[in-house]
């Protein structure tokens, strides 16, 4: 009875209460390449960490713009001996101060070469936020790659399953044999599996994305991109002149600079440096003080100093032959990544304008004309099929011409953060 009468209470009291609305869940925000870049900036590691290195330098230019430290120092003489040098009345006591006089420019030396390496910090975090962002771009085209073969499959999925009611249709009046139903449906069991396969790729490219700001479960939804749209790049002459503001070859100047002040640094050890000493000395039997003072340089600083003069100015010659070797490479890189992107970005328009309209309308009449029994299903499977393998290709030319696209903005040293979204769809995926 109490149970009873306690179960109505709580329903009546449930009754009574307002119902709250249910909010409708929140849709995942829409990523760009811009905001994929930002988590990038904002979040890597590998760009954190040259804060500490700054300060790490920061501390290093403190320490070599300090000059030699004075030195103090208190010296007995004569005192516990023997005879009458038994005590402390016949001791002397000395009181001296002493420091070095540096020549030859070595504090200046030093300050040049430790604001040399705070400089090269600069252009390094530079270069490495370049490569995380192309790397940002090379793994968001892999997160639409694997959507545009989705959208592959599922038209294939389409196409075979018009072909499997077609093939149905003619077996059950009769006019085919049952053979080529099961073709078509293996056709559209294989199409169906290449769906999930590129959906699957698509869920891996997302958590490898979403990797490089520490996010382990992806929560965003990717803006829609033609990657069939590739621009217009500049000339391979204009590309090469703008090689010289690579980060590589600004690294090569800033090193460049770094390797004359150790230059200077060596040549600066060849002048030796004055040592000097003041001191007052106070003569323990009569109560006397007398001052003394000494300067006294090192013998043989200049052939001390030539083995690390001869290895810095070896080091710097060496840097031009690096200059030379790196402008080689990265103009190969240049003409290739550049060629590579105007063939593939023909083959793209190519097969967009010649072949794939050509292989759609003969698809299209072939499966007329399977209906009508005037054409084979063998002709017909055959024709989706190149239709299909011709999108394909399109697509892995397209994607290898955005390949080269990045790898030409990389070399040249060009901003990637496009800024709004419709630029950066314009100049990445």
């Amino acid at each position: 009875m109490w149970f009873r009468l306690a179960a109505m209470a709580a329903l009546l009291l449930a009754s009574c209460l307002p119902v709250r609305a249910q909010t409708p869940p929140l849709a995942p925000p829409t990523l760009t390449l811009d905001d994929a870049f930002a988590r990038v900036a904002r979040a890597h590691p590998d760009l954190r960490l040259f804060g500490a290195r700054h300060n790490i330098l920061l501390a290093e230019q403190e320490a070599a713009t300090l000059r030699p430290p004075l030195r103090a120092g208190i010296e007995v003489e004569d005192a516990l001996g023997s005879g009458a040098l038994r005590g402390f009345d016949q001791a002397s006591t000395t009181l001296t101060l002493a420091g070095v006089f540096e020549r030859g420019g070595k504090l200046d030396a030093r300050r040049t070469l430790a604001q040399g390496r705070i400089d090269a910090l600069a252009v390094q975090r530079e270069a490495q936020r370049l490569d995380l962002l192309a790397d940002t771009a090379r793994r968001y085209l892999a997160v639409l790659a694997a959507r545009a073969e989705a959208a592959i499959a599922r038209r294939d999925i389409e196409q075979r399953g018009r072909a499997v009611a077609a093939a149905r249709q003619r077996l059950q009046a009769g006019a085919s044999p049952e053979s080529v139903l099961l073709a078509a449906q293996a056709a559209h069991v294989r199409a169906d599996m290449m769906l999930e396969r590129a959906l699957q790729q698509q869920d891996a490219a997302r958590r490898h994305l979403a990797a490089l700001w520490g996010e382990r479960e992806p929560r965003f939804e990717m803006v829609d991109g033609d990657l069939l749209a590739l621009p217009e790049i500049a000339a391979m002459e204009e590309l090469a002149a703008m090689l010289q503001h690579t980060p590589e070859l600004m690294q090569v100047a800033d090193e460049r600079r770094i390797r004359e002040a150790r230059l200077q640094l060596a040549r600066s050890e060849a002048r030796p440096d004055l040592e000097w000493q003041l001191g007052a000395r106070r003569f323990q039997d009569g109560g006397d003080v007398a001052l003394l003072g000494s300067v006294s340089m090192p013998l043989g600083a200049a052939h001390r100093a030539r083995p690390g003069i001869l290895a810095a100015e070896a080091d710097l010659a060496a840097l031009g032959i690096e200059r030379e070797s790196l402008d080689v490479a990265l103009y190969g890189t240049l003409a290739e990544a550049h060629g590579r992107y105007r063939v593939a970005r023909l083959e793209v328009e190519r097969t967009r304008d010649g072949i794939l309209p050509r292989l759609v309308r003969a698809e299209r009449s072939a499966e007329r004309a399977y209906r009508a029994g005037a054409a084979s299903y063998l002709e017909w499977a055959q024709l989706q099929s190149e239709t299909i393998a011709a999108q394909r290709q399109q697509l892995d030319a397209a994607l290898d011409a955005r390949r080269a696209l990045l790898e030409l903005q990389r070399l040249t040293g060009a901003s990637l953060l496009a800024g709004p979204a419709s630029a950066a769809k314009e100049t990445l995926p």
